[in-house]
């Protein structure tokens, strides 16, 4: 019997282990207009205060709204707190509607992309100050892609079946050490989710304007596309930073993970100091180095605990060790009114509970830079026929069919034992089609996006008429977990806790921002 047969027929031993992950997701999309082009109105105030409230925030931009749902161990709960967000959301937006895709509408110019506002308090200006750093280091219209963020934990009843009665200081190191493993193998395997669900192979002309790219763009109108590209959201062209990349940051243990982070915010950087951080009185950035903050760190997996007020990240996972992980690789899925649906939830189950039951070898920089490139090959071209992927420096060389097929055949065994736990067979049914999906790859969610861009003659096109779908769709919903009064509530206790916020200031800016960054110096 391998190791991962071995615990995960220990795991099995208590069903209720697989009815009681924790899952929790945020969903980005951007408001926009009936014509296509982004809207540039502020955060509508019957949504709240951006600041505050715990369902309906913002990200970079005003026009840029987040949803967040709890923590909830049912999959149906999860999908019926996303439709209720969305459509109150959508009964406060007039006209507006909410842009379906990962990249983003059309935009005539930076400079309709209006910065996230959060009030007069210190922490709400320093959260809009962080955005202009981000907006003068990277600009703009990278900031406004969209994606989904999903939250999983595995419940305490997991740990108990793989490593029986700990002490809390035993139990705190093998979480962190499991969930680090999980992490080195998501970066091993973990270009399955572009794969799979990769969602933006195209995008509007608009976003590269002025831009250089030496992508070997094809074109439908203003569209322009990679004919195997999987997630344009996920390349250079996106969330990346070349400053970021020659930064040492490991995943071996909570340890050194926090020793790289915290090196990386300390780390001066010549290019940002060139933007300033406070000219002619005018604030430009918090700070000059390559990291303004710890959040600026991009992952396409992140470590996460739950932080205490007035704790930094890095902070609260050195206090209480790993206590969930946050998958940011997931693009906004068209196909889904909600930007996700509960077929992709239970394939991230199965992969991240393989993820942590199989055996994770420690990852060096080699590696590191190995996974890179499979991750770029697969985001850039990974539906082209014969794509061969490396897994480690000197690992074997396979085609990512074969690479996948190795995956699925342990995906399937725990797929098996989800079933018997929750009666059914969708976590088998999800297998059986994805496996389809590995040898068709233009039946994956960017292959049928692309193929209804041509159809539709742009991505415009389809962005309108998926959006004016779903705001009806929305507009329609009757509530399922939340109620109108309940929103409504929210929406009122976040503009009174705001004011809160604002009322009990005592510094001025510049000591709050002193004060806030005296540990960059200690």
């Amino acid at each position: 019997m391998t190791e991962f047969a071995a615990r995960l027929e220990r795991v099995a031993r208590n069903p209720e282990v697989f009815k009681s992950f924790g899952r929790g997701v945020e969903r980005e999309t951007l408001r926009y207009h009936q014509d296509g082009h982004l809207a540039t109105t502020p955060h509508p105030k019957a949504l709240g205060s951006a600041y505050a409230n715990n369902w309906i925030t913002t990200d970079f931009s005003e026009s840029l709204l987040e949803f967040i749902t709890p923590v909830s161990q049912d999959i149906d709960t999860l999908t019926a707190q996303l439709e209720d967000i969305h459509h109150f959301t959508q009964t406060k937006l007039g006209e507006e509607k909410m842009w379906p895709l990962s990249m983003p509408c059309y935009v005539g110019s930076e400079d309709d992309i209006n910065l996230a506002q959060y009030g007069s308090s210190n922490s709400g200006k320093m959260k809009t100050l962080y955005r202009e750093g981000l907006k003068r280091r990277y600009g703009s219209l990278m900031q406004i892609i969209s994606g989904v963020h999903f939250n999983f934990s595995f419940p305490e009843s997991f740990w108990d079946q793989l490593y029986g009665q700990q002490d809390e200081q035993q139990r705190q190191e093998s979480k962190s050490q499991a969930y680090f493993g999980l992490i080195r193998n998501y970066y091993r395997f973990g270009w399955l989710i572009p794969y799979f669900f990769g969602a933006s192979p195209a995008l509007c002309g608009s976003f590269i304007q002025g831009r250089e790219t030496k992508l070997p763009f094809e074109k439908i109108g203003g569209t322009l596309y990679l004919p195997h590209a999987t997630s344009l959201r996920l390349s250079d062209l996106g969330y990346t930073n070349s400053a970021q990349s020659a930064l040492k940051i490991g995943f071996n243990s909570l340890e050194e993970y926090l020793d790289g982070l915290n090196t990386a915010i300390r780390t001066p950087s010549e290019e940002f100091a060139e933007i300033g951080v406070k000219v002619n009185g005018e604030y430009h950035q918090l700070n000059s180095n390559v990291l303004q903050i710890e959040n600026e760190l991009y992952a396409p997996i992140r470590p996460k605990r739950v932080a205490k007020s007035g704790e930094k990240p890095s902070e609260a996972l050195a206090r209480g060790g790993v206590e969930y992980i946050e998958v940011r690789s997931l693009d906004v899925n068209p196909y889904s009114s909600v930007g996700i649906n509960a077929e992709q939830v239970r394939f991230l189950d199965l992969f991240l509970a393989w993820a942590a039951l199989s055996d994770s070898e420690d990852m060096d920089y080699c590696e590191q830079a190995c996974w890179r490139e499979n991750w770029n090959k697969v985001i850039a071209e990974g539906r082209k026929p014969g794509l061969e992927l490396q897994i480690g420096c000197k690992g074997e060389v396979l085609s990512l069919q074969d690479w996948a097929k190795r995956v699925f055949v342990e995906l399937t065994q725990i797929a098996e034992l989800m079933d018997a736990a929750h009666g059914g067979n969708e976590y088998q049914a999800v297998c059986f089609k994805l496996l389809e999906w590995i040898d068709n790859p233009e039946l994956t969610v960017s292959g049928q996006l692309l193929a209804d861009t041509k159809r539709l003659g742009g991505l415009g096109k389809v962005g309108c008429e998926f959006g004016q779908r779903y705001r009806q769709q929305h507009l329609n919903h009757q509530y399922r977990t939340y109620n109108a009064a309940l929103m409504e509530q929210e929406v009122e206790r976040s503009v009174r806790a705001q004011a809160d916020v604002e009322a009990a200031d005592e510094l001025d800016f510049d000591a709050f921002l002193a004060d806030y960054f005296a540990y960059l110096n200690a």
